[in-house]
């Protein structure tokens, strides 16, 4: 898969390996990068790879909810008996690519909650499974903020990893001109079906965890809510709220891809410091006290790795 995807995008090899562990998880992605970084294109060429189903929904001011689940619509047959029919969405699909997610109203974005969490989409009375796999990759720009509507807590919770697409290297850059001013069109092949996805990710989930591992993760989630006793002195002075649960699920789940794509059986505690930041950049907010000192979550989170001392392993005795 990095190969086909190299032939594509230019470096960027830790935005790939993470968008990577995501989908042998079943976990979603927010891509956050200024303009022109491939973000879109990344996305593309990952569901050419895969041989499964992709939809890409443009998001803007005007999109309205029905526009990504679907719509009911009135039919009438050869028998003149009319009957409501249920169209479905562009979310009905195996990778959804919200583009620019920030660029629509609140409402719209929420059409998008229940897909997120139980891979289904209620219409009316009726719910309707979508397909396996199932994973939303969202893009947004960070920079230009009017006319956006940024992501609620609850929205972005949901997604397994926030992913910042940085610039690439001198390099990478003469590369990437050399390459995309020319007259030729690389052409990707496919890598993996949905089945086999589906089985990588059952394969992912049978890598073995460690209560040392558990411990370890528990422990850097807890520290990063300012209420909890376990937390530092610079958490409670710097942080408004920290992570909940479904991060140290989501450390845990990521631990075991980056193991399983590295060929071994069982995760250490480097993969889960690996993933951390992506895992905890959204869901640590920082209060006006962090921003004077010229801290930003990515900082508190730094020092929580360094910090956070490893569990102790308990002597058997003979």
């Amino acid at each position: 898969m990095e190969e086909e995807l190299g032939k594509v995008i230019v470096g960027q090899h830790e935005v790939i390996e993470q968008v990577f562990a995501a989908v042998f998880t079943g976990g979603h992605c927010l891509l956050e990068g200024v303009p022109g970084l491939a973000k879109t294109l990344m996305v593309s060429t990952i569901a050419k790879i895969l041989d499964v189903g992709f939809n890409r929904i443009q998001f803007t001011p005007d999109l309205m909810p029905s526009d990504i689940t679907g719509t009911m619509v009135l039919e009438e047959d050869d028998r003149g008996k009319r009957e409501f029919r249920f169209v479905e969405g562009p979310v009905f699909t195996n990778i959804l690519l919200a583009d620019e997610i920030n660029r629509t109203p609140p409402k719209t974005q929420a059409a998008l909650l229940q897909a997120m969490q139980e891979r289904e989409v209620t219409v009316g009375r009726t719910t309707y499974a979508l397909p396996k796999p199932f994973f939303t990759i969202a893009t947004q720009n960070p920079i230009e903020q009017e006319g956006t509507y940024p992501l609620p807590e609850a929205q972005l919770d949901r997604f397994m990893f926030n992913i910042k697409v940085g610039y690439p290297t001198s390099e990478e850059e003469e590369q990437i001109l050399q390459s995309t001013t020319r007259n030729e069109k690389q052409e990707v092949n496919k890598v993996l079906s949905a089945k086999a996805i589906v089985n990588l990710q059952k394969l992912v989930g049978s890598v073995a965890v460690t209560p040392y591992i558990i411990k370890y993760a528990a422990a850097l989630v807890r520290a990063t809510r300012p209420a909890d006793p376990s937390a530092p002195e610079y958490v409670k002075d710097l942080v408004d709220w920290g992570a909940g649960p479904r991060a140290g699920q989501f450390l845990i789940s990521g631990g075991k891809a980056i193991a399983a794509m590295d060929g071994r059986f069982s995760i250490s505690l480097d993969d889960l410091r690996k993933i951390a930041i992506p895992v905890l950049r959204h869901r640590v907010a920082t209060n006006f006290q962090a921003q004077a000192e010229g801290m930003t979550n990515e900082d508190v989170i730094r020092r929580l790795i360094a910090d956070t001392p490893e569990p102790k392993i308990e002597k058997f005795e003979k």
